[in-house]
């Protein structure tokens, strides 16, 4: 099998990987949110399961160091790309910032004459 192909089937799995672990890390922050958010609707005071906020945080840590884990992942897969001279970028949509999105949208054409 030719090695772009299998370079651009890894990378597929890396961009869905890296997108839920960052999905996981924006349902923790808002579980968290919404733990304060029910205290302070149940009027309770801030002792009250204070043990599973400090665990919730710890959650939150791990996902944030998974996530920095899965960007040292995307680094080293780019090297080991490039060793094996594959030189197709394989960059994910959302990876592109705006600009160069506009960069690389078809010009339009007119009617001249």
């Amino acid at each position: 099998m030719e090695k772009a192909f299998v370079a651009q089937r890894v990378a597929k799995k890396l961009f869905v990987t890296e997108a839920a672990v960052d999905g996981a890390l924006v349902e923790a922050a808002e579980l968290m949110s919404e733990m304060l958010r029910a205290r302070k609707d149940v009027n309770v005071s801030m002792v009250f399961a204070d043990d599973v906020q400090v665990k919730m945080m710890e959650a939150m840590k791990a996902l944030s160091d998974a996530r920095t884990a899965m960007v040292a992942v995307h680094n080293e897969l780019n090297e080991a790309q490039l060793r094996l001279g594959v030189r197709t970028k394989m960059s994910h949509p959302e990876d592109k910032p705006a600009l160069l999105a506009e960069k690389s949208a078809p010009a339009s054409l007119r009617h001249v004459g």
